[in-house]
């Protein structure tokens, strides 16, 4: 699947992930009022409400994008109906032949991170039969345990040939309470980046491992030391633009090939039509609000590997 990734980014120019979080107030009211006519205010109005809003913007940009990021909290908070418009959602993107990365930063040990990795990436044996549940591309995974908490999801992944980014160094304020402490001198980031490096060389793709790392956008020194440490890791780069990452800042996460790294914008794409910039096309269209913050993003990236020369 990294070779998939790969491929899409280079035949759209688009190092681009964009994040399906949905929040009830970035949704319109046209959907919100058509979905509480049909269902009520109910649970299951809400989640109509979010997977018409994920339908619209999904078709208004699929062929622009290789890859989406639905975040699991913004469904789950819904309950089992949530769950469904989540698996919905990964469906409908896998139609569109979109990569599908599954924001979980899942977690844990032994038979538990095995269950994780089997419902996000694998197959669930049910008697005789196997079947897929959430099916997505890859997850993230938060590897906070140590290889116990990962060797299941890479077992899993060298099954499917899947992947996982593993959080290396995320991009919130508070992050370094923990990630920036020194280890025998070094930051801890360092040391995890490392260990994906190792994690990474046993389940590799045609160029790059299917392990890869999270390293936020607020953080660009940062980001340029783990590069060099992960030179065949993926690097998914969150905090884009509405978090205060530039793309000037982010040309150090791309290897010299102009490949390496995927961005992810999420609120800056999908609520683009609440932003000044964009406040033109209004609530009625705004999945083309999306588009369009979608070009422009490409465009502000790729403009700034080239003047890197990458």
């Amino acid at each position: 699947m990294i070779n998939k990734l790969v491929e899409k980014i280079k035949k759209l120019d688009a190092p681009i992930v964009m994040g399906l979080d949905p929040m009830m107030n970035y949704i319109p009211e046209q959907i919100v009022s058509k979905a509480f006519a049909e269902y009520g205010e109910t649970i299951e109005g809400a989640c109509e409400a979010v997977w018409q809003y994920n339908k619209g913007i999904i078709d208004a940009t699929y062929d622009l994008i290789p890859a989406v990021k639905p975040q699991i909290a913004m469904y789950e908070q819904f309950g089992v109906e949530g769950l469904k418009v989540f698996q919905k959602t990964v469906d409908y993107c896998k139609e569109k032949d979109l990569v599908v990365i599954g924001d979980i930063k899942r977690g844990d040990i032994g038979s538990t991170s095995t269950a994780y990795a089997v419902g996000h990436l694998g197959k669930v044996k049910v008697g005789s039969k196997s079947f897929k549940t959430f099916d997505e591309d890859f997850v993230t995974v938060n590897p906070y345990l140590g290889s116990d908490g990962v060797n299941p999801f890479l077992d899993v992944c060298r099954e499917e040939k899947k992947g996982i980014f593993v959080l290396v160094k995320t991009s919130n304020p508070s992050s370094g309470e923990f990630q920036d402490r020194l280890v025998d001198g070094r930051p801890l980031y360092e040391i995890v980046g490392e260990q994906v490096a190792k994690w990474g060389e046993s389940h590799m793709g045609d160029t790059y491992s299917y392990v890869g790392a999270v390293v936020g956008a607020t953080y660009p020194e940062m980001g340029k030391v783990l590069r060099k440490l992960m030179p065949k890791t993926y690097i998914l780069v969150p905090g884009y633009g509405a978090q205060g990452g530039k793309a000037a800042d982010l040309v150090h996460y791309f290897n010299e090939d102009g490949l390496g790294a995927i961005v992810n914008s999420s609120r800056g794409i999908i609520a683009a039509y609440k932003q000044e910039k964009y406040a033109s096309f209004g609530a009625v269209n705004y999945a083309d609000a999306s588009r369009q913050a979608v070009i422009d993003m490409r465009e502000d990236i790729m403009g700034a590997l080239r003047s890197a020369g990458k």
